[in-house]
């Protein structure tokens, strides 16, 4: 089944009141949304106690987990103990993901850095395999994929065909596909219905299977400059795309099932309603 969420906690849910992310899955299954996910963006810090609290109370609502591995990941990286930090940050958000009962560990693939595109691509190609084929040795992901995540600045790894890439790695490997990104790195690229379908198309075309119907997906509205990515913006703010509609329409009209997150900037919650308002209306038509 396709599913709603948003990425982290809105700020109203901490106007009303709320305080901790426990207590975040039965306000969201008030609104109708049935998935989260927990950041890791500055580190693992979170204690096995409270992520096993945090699965329980997500699985009592209905909710589905996933992580967002720490931003500091860079499988691009020449430096010794800058790789040795990527497979620690994998780790231990692999292993928070499953005390969590989460299913997916989104990450960023890396940054070009000094590298040639090739280069670097071929580097984070190269190091995903070796950290996967450690992680196996240690029954991290078992339970847990790993969800290489399109990017929004055009020197980061992470393009439509660089994830599609990776992910041909290994068939474990879930495309994470954020639309407001690859609309940034594209300089406002994302604005047809044909737009959305050859994204879709592609995803289809390269990995096909269970991966282009339950792909993960990260939604917002961006604000870019010719850098790429500047800042997340929120449905309210006009002149920024792009727009959910098309791409709502779409995934009614092929039965895709992705998981979507929103990362709208402080109301993820309210966008999320929105996209899944979008999409019902979308099923009704058909």
């Amino acid at each position: 089944m396709i599913r709603f969420g948003p990425a982290g906690n809105s700020e109203s849910f901490y106007n009303e009141g709320y305080k901790r992310t426990t207590q975040a899955f039965s306000w969201l299954r008030q609104k109708g949304l049935d998935a989260y996910e927990y950041s890791f963006g500055r580190g693992v810090r979170l204690k096995e106690a409270t992520a096993r609290e945090i699965g329980e109370e997500a699985a009592e609502n209905g909710v589905a987990l996933s992580v967002h591995a720490p931003y500091y990941i860079n499988l691009a990286t020449l430096e010794e103990d800058k790789a040795a930090g990527n497979l620690r940050y994998l780790k231990e958000s692999a292993q928070a993901a499953k005390w969590m009962g989460a299913k997916r560990v989104v990450f960023h693939p890396g940054s070009q850095g000094k590298l040639s595109r090739q280069k670097a691509f071929e580097r984070v190609k190269n190091e995903l395999v070796i950290v996967m084929g450690k992680l196996d040795e240690e029954k991290m992901l078992e339970s847990v994929a790993l969800c290489p995540e399109t990017m929004g600045k055009i020197r980061q790894i992470g393009d439509l065909d660089e994830v599609i890439d990776l992910c041909k790695t290994d068939n474990r490997l879930i495309p994470a596909i954020d639309f407001g990104h690859l609309h940034a790195r594209g300089k406002g690229a994302i604005n047809t219905t044909q737009d959305y379908t050859d994204i879709l198309d592609k995803i289809e075309n390269e990995l096909g299977g269970i991966r282009a119907k339950h792909f993960h997906v990260h939604f917002s509205k961006i604000e870019f400059t010719g850098s790429g990515e500047k800042k997340h913006r929120i449905f309210e703010d006009e002149g920024y795309g792009p727009d959910f509609k098309p791409l709502g329409r779409l995934l009614a009209q092929r039965k895709l099932e992705p998981v979507i997150i929103c990362e709208s900037k402080g109301t993820m919650a309210e966008d999320a309603v929105k996209m899944k308002q979008i999409y019902e209306r979308e099923l009704e038509k058909l």
